[in-house]
């Protein structure tokens, strides 16, 4: 260290991850005593497919000082109110998770507990229709900021990385261009201590932030951090990309349509659409998959497919010594439900919490790397829950469907089945409402409900029910069309829409 303080930050990599990381650092950390240097080779460049997130995008904006408008306009972006899931379970099975939840609870008991006491005495009306989030996405509207749901964007993951560089170098992040070809290692403490480039520049710093992506040069490759395998309960390990011509307006959400060897997501950007395939290599063939993709999509392709592998898991430390890894050189979930920017924005913002004033202080490198552990434990149980929930007869499914799942979502499950609640631990990033909606979406209806939920008549709960439905029909259909709220507040250029 410099003078007893941390001077020179090094991120290595660009992408999404390293300029997430440089300009929340430069927004929130004292530029008068720290240094942000980000270095990228433009010979590498990122895996640039259109990109789905969640709401907590919006915060990253909103902290960065981020003009909404702007921002969707210049990555060619679109609203996302949840994710549509077709075929998931069973055939022809449809079901929403939406940013929201179902409704205010009525004296303390979630709208769902009501739902199901309905249901056994023989109302078969879905979850889904006391979304309001739902309402409105099904009819293809969208407006922001309202109290009654939340929402997060697609866009293009390249051109996010450009819009997010411009926006870090503005706040002082100076950026290299260069291929790193090796490192320096102190001799006692096993730290990094500079990175060399290809042109014989040498970067050194005292803290570096790896945002190299699945290559992890510096968290996996420098400092030898072990990955954490969770290939056995996650069994998906490759996925196909390739946009194509949008045909009709843009949906204000992601769509994951169930194969019988995997699941196809479908993204809509302002000038195309992104497409992908994730599957098991090793129970469906590339062939077959890139056929049934290609079989599927509604446009036509801009481009040739490209083939991605991946393991599921994540490095056994994020931060090791004086390096934190950020996005995918830390950890992997597939891509189900949008998660690669939320762990990334994860990350930065626990960095924020825990960052070092003079020295790394292991207490807090100890508490980073637990909480971390915990978050994406969580995550991967909700992700595991959709496939292990699956009653479909192919061979993925049937595999999926009999692993042997973590202790904690065994234990989410039994609570569930046994009372309609669901068991949330400490840091969890799913709430309630999302876990709802993938249980009953996928067909997992508890034996009991809330004990509660018997206080009220059942005609009085049915009428009730009745009118909160009527009512959210009714306002969402009030709400003005996605396509026409681009267009009045952020189109992008006609002459990029190719």
């Amino acid at each position: 260290m410099n003078n007893g303080h941390l001077r020179d930050i090094v991120i290595l990599g660009g992408g999404a991850a390293g300029w997430i990381a440089a300009a929340l650092l430069a927004k929130k950390i004292d530029r008068h005593q720290t240094r942000i240097t980000l270095v990228e080779s433009e010979e590498i460049g990122i895996i640039g497919v259109g990109e789905a997130t969640v709401p907590l995008l919006t915060q990253c904006n909103a902290m960065l000082g981020i003009d909404e408008f702007d921002f969707v306009r210049k990555t060619q972006g679109t609203f996302k109110l949840g994710i549509e899931f077709c075929d998931w379970g069973v055939a022809r099975n449809r079901h929403f998770h939406a940013f929201s939840d179902y409704g205010h609870a009525v004296e303390g008991i979630s709208t769902h507990h009501y739902w199901l006491r309905m249901r056994q005495s023989g109302e078969d009306c879905p979850i889904d229709d006391y979304s309001f989030a739902y309402a409105v996405a099904k009819n293809n509207n969208f407006a922001p900021h309202n109290e009654r749901y939340h929402y997060a964007y697609h866009f293009d993951a390249s051109l996010y990385a450009r819009y997010l560089r411009d926006v870090a170098t503005e706040l002082g992040v100076r950026r290299i261009e260069g291929k790193m070809t090796h490192f320096d290692l102190d001799g006692g403490s096993g730290n990094i201590t500079a990175i060399h480039l290809a042109d014989g520049q040498t970067v050194p710093g005292d803290l570096f932030l790896d945002c190299t992506g699945f290559a992890s040069a510096l968290l996996g490759n420098a400092l030898g951090t072990p990955f954490v395998d969770w290939s056995h309960w996650l069994l998906c390990n490759s996925a196909i990309a390739v946009p194509s011509r949008r045909t009709g307006e843009p949906m204000p959400f992601t769509r994951s349509t169930a194969h019988a060897g995997g699941w196809r997501w479908t993204i809509p950007l302002q000038h195309r659409s992104g497409n992908g395939m994730v599957y098991n290599s090793d129970l469906w063939s590339d062939e077959a998959a890139r056929e049934t993709l290609l079989g599927s999509i509604d446009g036509e392709p801009l481009a040739d497919p490209r083939l991605f592998r991946f393991t599921s898991g994540h490095r056994k430390q994020f931060w090791n010594r004086n390096c934190i890894g950020i996005g995918f050189a830390s950890s992997f979930l597939e891509p189900l439900e949008s998660t690669g920017i939320q762990l990334i924005v994860m990350g930065v913002l626990k960095l924020l919490k825990y960052f070092p004033q003079r020295t790394i202080d292991p207490v807090l490198r100890d508490e980073y790397n637990r909480i971390s552990t915990r978050e994406i434990e969580r995550i991967r149980d909700f992700i595991i829950a959709h496939y292990y929930l699956s009653r479909r007869p192919e061979p993925l499914w049937s595999a999926c469907r009999n692993i042997e799942i973590p202790d904690s979502l065994r234990h989410k499950l039994d609570v569930w089945n046994a009372s309609g609640q669901v068991a949330l631990e400490d840091s969890e990033s799913y709430m309630e409402p999302s876990w709802v909606a993938i249980l009953l979406g996928n067909g997992a209806v508890p034996e009991r409900y809330a004990v509660a939920a018997d206080f009220h008549p059942l005609e009085q709960i049915r009428t009730g029910l009745k009118l909160r439905r009527e009512e959210i029909m009714r306002s969402a259909q009030a709400v003005t069309s996605h396509q026409d709220f681009i267009d009045r507040h952020c189109k992008a250029p006609q002459k990029a829409l190719v």
